[in-house]
């Protein structure tokens, strides 16, 4: 399926192709701020309507994911990483998705705090 995805004011926009089979809540000291519900999909399925300096980046900790966000809205749709086998992932907040039951989509929670 193809989803469409946005910042609140619009200036980040993309697309993601895949199946959301769930999501996941993190509690570190970003996630658990920003209240995201991240789906995990390769890279590759993600694709940008807007430039991609549309976004900014934020890293911390480890300083490996690039959380994006919108310097108009503060909203983060998306950030950039790499799995444990170091293939490129994208981690969608699937609240900035159009068109989606949140309530329908089953929900893990991780601990990020204790990592």
């Amino acid at each position: 399926m193809n989803y469409k995805g946005s910042c609140h004011c619009g200036r980040i926009s993309f697309e993601v192709e895949g199946e959301i089979k769930g999501a996941m809540a993190c509690n570190c000291s970003m996630c658990q701020r920003k209240g995201s519900l991240l789906w995990f999909v390769p890279r590759t399925a993600l694709r940008l309507v807007s430039p991609e300096d549309a976004a900014s980046t934020y890293t911390f900790n480890k300083h490996v994911i690039k959380h994006r966000f919108c310097p108009t809205c503060g909203i983060h749709p998306y950030g950039e990483g790499t799995d444990p086998k170091g293939n490129a992932m994208a981690a969608i907040n699937i609240r900035c998705l159009e068109g989606i039951a949140l309530e329908d989509v089953p929900v893990q929670h991780f601990d990020g705090r204790a990592v």
